[in-house]
C-alpha cells in the first residue's frame, strides 16, 4: 500500500492523518479507503508513546482533508486540521497540513454520563447529540468535550 508520488522524492507528503485511541475497525476502514480514494501514502508509522496510534503520510494534503472528514462523518469523533508553512518555492507558500483524529468511546444509541446525569447518544455529527433519558431535554456537545462523558454499561443502571 505504501506509494511514493511520481516525479517527487519516494518520502514526499504534505499532509500527515494522526489516528489516536482509535479501534481496529477505523484502522481498516482508512486503510480501505486509502485504496478505494487511491491516495498516495509513502508510508505510515506507529505513534509514539501511543496504544492505539497510526501516522499516515500522505503525499496529497487535499485528499487528507478529504479522508479526515469522510472518517469524522463515519465514527464520529474529535477532528482537527491544522496546518503550518513548510516551504517557499518560486514566492509560493507550501503548507503542511495535519489531520488529527480521536474516536469517541461511545456510539449512537448507546447509554451515557454527563454532568451526573444519564443521557443516550442521540446523533453523532458535527457536533455530538445528548438526550436525558429523564427529562427528554436534548444537549448539543462539541467533539472536543467528549471527554466528559463517559459511556455507561447497561448493568450498572
Amino acid at each position: 500500500m505504501v506509494r511514493s508520488l511520481e516525479g517527487k522524492h519516494p518520502k514526499y507528503f504534505e499532509a500527515i492523518l494522526q489516528l489516536r485511541e482509535t479501534s481496529d475497525e477505523v484502522k481498516a476502514w482508512v486503510d480501505k479507503e486509502i485504496i478505494y480514494l487511491n491516495i498516495i501514502v509513502p508510508r505510515i508509522e506507529k505513534a509514539k508513546g501511543t496504544k492505539n496510534g497510526w501516522d499516515y503520510y500522505l503525499a496529497d494534503n487535499n485528499q487528507g482533508r478529504q479522508i479526515g472528514t469522510r472518517l469524522q462523518q463515519k465514527f464520529g469523533g474529535f477532528y482537527l486540521v491544522t496546518s503550518s508553512l513548510h516551504t517557499k518555492i518560486d514566492n509560493k507558500e507550501k503548507y503542511r497540513v495535519t489531520i488529527l483524529f480521536r474516536e469517541s468511546p461511545f456510539r449512537k444509541g448507546e447509554k451515557v454520563m454527563y454532568n451526573e446525569e444519564e443521557y443516550t447518544v442521540k446523533m453523532m455529527t458535527k457536533d455530538i447529540l445528548l438526550q436525558n433519558n429523564k427529562t427528554g431535554q436534548k444537549i448539543h456537545l462539541k467533539y472536543k468535550d467528549m471527554n466528559l462523558i463517559k459511556k455507561v454499561n447497561d448493568h450498572e443502571f
